[in-house]
């Protein structure tokens, strides 16, 4: 008897397992994007490293964040860390164009990380990066708010997300990036 149950569970164990998997038919290597000073941003250059997508935004409550994104750039861009901000106005709270976001991102916080031209982050208009990002990893991977960030492995595969609360110097992604550096 304990044979027969011993089976049924394997068979059930199998039959209901989750086989979502990602098919990645494009890894994040395969897009290019416009930076903020207007130049093609083609994200093969980035192929080997590890980076973390954040969409941005100049009048948001988590906009002090942009501080703590410089520092984790200072710190890990000579491992291998990319820190990449998308400006977004997806939530009503962007500047109206890329030079005004440039500036306050400048003088504000003396970022020199890279920037994006603004897009949409959410949506039927969408960056396709945003779309395969959803493709890929699901509705996890969609910004609910300004600061979502998504972590790309050297692959150019989505390893996790992180909402607006999680700050990038908390252990949860400090911890996830140097996993993914070493």
């Amino acid at each position: 008897m304990k044979k027969v149950i011993i089976i049924a569970i394997t068979f059930f164990m199998f039959f209901f397992k989750n086989t979502a998997v990602s098919n990645y038919e494009k890894v994040f290597f395969d897009f290019n994007i416009k930076s903020i000073s207007g130049d093609i941003i083609d994200l093969k250059e980035y192929k080997n490293k590890v980076i973390l997508v954040v969409n941005t935004a100049s009048y948001c409550g988590f906009t002090k964040q942009y501080e703590d994104l410089q520092v984790l750039w200072e710190k890990y861009k000579s491992k291998g860390l990319i820190v990449l901000g998308i400006p977004s106005n997806s939530f009503n709270q962007e500047k109206a164009n890329d030079k005004d976001v440039k500036q306050f991102c400048e003088v504000n916080f003396n970022i020199n990380f890279p920037l994006t031209t603004i897009i949409d982050v959410k949506g039927k208009d969408a960056h396709e990066i945003y779309k395969w990002a959803e493709n890929n990893y699901g509705k996890a991977a969609i910004p609910k708010w300004n600061f979502h960030k998504i972590l790309i492995d050297k692959e150019g595969k989505i390893i996790d997300t992180f909402t607006s609360f999680t700050n990038p110097l908390s252990k949860k992604i400090i911890n996830k990036i140097e996993e993914l550096l070493s």
